[in-house]
């Protein structure tokens, strides 16, 4: 069956870069909104739009039986979950296909395989994949998971089975903290999971994260799309990743892109997945996880690859066969991700919320801005904080950085307050400029990166330069005539 129509179950800046690639293949695109979505970008782009209601996010994104029902109603051929809500949920991918739509995605036998911890370590091990040492099997008991900890070695981490995101996941320094970690892990992974199961493996200090994005189709070729550096993380949480990764030699590079093709071919994979790694100091990596779906990430793997990801997906679902070589994919340039999102870095990182009263736009060629908000869009606490996805493409990783903290000052997001100018702080540090990076980065350099102090002398001369280099005749007009005060005028200032 030839997909002539999408419904997209997913919001904000994913639903719109689906719209982006339907639209230039000449596929029709349904979105879902919840009421307080209504006037976001992705509900006025698509070609039909229907409210989802309002209420939990249970009765909205992640109503699976209303999901399906609009996709009946408006007589979509094919549903595209995006990332997060649902995308990773097997029994909505049977839901679909038992209503004999298509899911574009993995098969649910796929995900259910490497949603679960143990069991993807299980099956990956069978593929004779390096393993970070550690457990995970059935026994659950506390003496034994303590003795297997004494044989591992400290550092230990405790992690959730079913989890992802941070959740459930302990780290123990010595015996003396494995009681306390242990129960701790449990009880997170069963709240945020509904099941308690627990895996060991050797905490690694300072590792790097490395991801490996691979596609196959349903004939039997499976591709990597090469690697991409995750490692600049604050509570497990990536927040600025690139690609091609730094410092890797060409050799390490090819063995651990084909370690993740390997695993695609051997699980049998559909569609578009991450293969994750721990990457040691000394070269050695470990498989971590796979994670079945799109990545927030995958606009840098396209724009030095020059491919486009979800074009791919489309074309894994409708049964084609990927018109790619592995020989012929090769990488061009150096691409830079940074995650912009609704928070306050110099308060705790705690979420922020307003009106976005521009979001600027980037002034230079080779930025791409994917975001789901527009001017005027209210910010609430109900979904994710990302704001909005930043990506800059250049010749070198010099260049790629010289432009990112250009560009940020060019998407200004006034209004709210935003994280924009710590990822400049992290940019601009010597470490990460010489490519010295790894999952630790953050707390390490933890007191290089807080705002520095500004005399109030200075302040007050940026305020002045501020109001004076707004003063043209129009704006004094304007403000004379409305009683504005040019204190009043400063609104949304310190995001610029």
């Amino acid at each position: 069956m030839k997909i002539k129509k999408i419904l997209i179950a997913n919001r904000g800046e994913i639903a719109v870069r689906v719209i982006r690639t339907a639209k230039a293949m000449g596929i029709k695109t349904v979105c879902l909104y919840a009421e307080d979505d209504k006037f976001l970008p992705h509900a006025q782009k698509s070609d039909e739009a229907f409210s989802l209601g309002a209420g939990a996010l249970k009765e909205t994104y992640l109503n699976q039986d209303k999901i399906i029902q609009i996709a009946l109603q408006s007589k979509a051929d094919a549903i595209h979950p995006g990332y997060g809500f649902l995308s990773e949920n097997s029994g909505f991918a049977r839901k679909v296909e038992a209503a004999g739509i298509i899911f574009i995605g993995p098969t649910p036998e796929n995900i259910d395989l490497m949603g679960d911890k143990i069991g993807s370590k299980i099956a990956v091990e069978k593929i004779n994949v390096p393993m970070i040492p550690g457990y995970h099997g059935k026994d659950q008991s506390e003496d034994f998971l303590l003795k297997k900890s004494k044989e591992i070695g400290y550092p230990v981490l405790i992690k959730a089975s079913a989890g992802g995101g941070g959740k459930g996941m302990r780290i123990v320094e010595n015996e003396g903290q494995f009681k306390e970690a242990f129960a701790g892990a449990k009880s997170e992974a069963l709240k945020s999971f509904v099941n308690d199961a627990v895996l060991l493996e050797k905490y690694i200090v300072n590792p790097r994260h490395i991801e490996v994005q691979v596609m196959s189709d349903q004939q039997g070729q499976h591709f990597h799309l090469y690697e991409r550096e995750c490692s600049i993380q604050r509570r497990y949480q990536k927040i600025i990743e690139e690609t091609p990764a730094p410092g890797l030699s060409h050799e390490l590079q090819n063995r651990i892109c084909e370690t993740a093709r390997s695993i695609a071919a051997g699980i049998h994979y559909r569609g578009a997945g991450t293969v994750e790694f721990i990457l040691t100091p000394n070269g050695e990596f470990y498989f971590l996880e796979m994670n079945t779906r799109l990545q927030v990430e995958h606009p840098i793997t396209e724009e030095v690859l020059g491919l486009d990801l979800v074009k791919l997906q489309i074309q894994v679902a409708n049964n084609e066969k990927l018109n790619l070589h592995q020989e012929q994919i090769k990488q061009k340039g150096h691409s830079i991700e940074c995650r912009i999102c609704a928070e306050d870095p110099d308060q705790g990182f705690l979420p922020t919320t307003g009106k976005i009263s521009s979001l600027g736009k980037p002034e230079l060629v080779g930025v791409r801005l994917d975001s789901g908000f527009c001017d005027g869009a209210e910010i609430g606490i109900n979904y994710d904080s990302m704001l909005a996805k930043l990506i800059v493409k250049a010749d070198s990783r010099d260049e790629a950085i010289v432009k990112m903290i250009k560009s940020l000052d060019d998407v200004t997001f006034t209004g709210i307050k935003s994280n924009r100018d710590y990822l400049k702080r992290i940019l601009g540090h010597s470490s990460f400029m010489k490519g010295e990076t790894h999952t630790h980065f953050i707390k390490l350099h933890e007191k290089d990166l807080l705002p520095r102090e500004i005399p109030e002398e200075i302040y007050a001369l940026l305020v002045a330069t501020k109001i004076f280099s707004e003063s043209s005749q129009k704006v004094q007009s304007e403000s004379h005539s409305s009683g504005a005060t040019p204190w009043q005028r400063l609104n949304g200032w310190r995001n610029i």
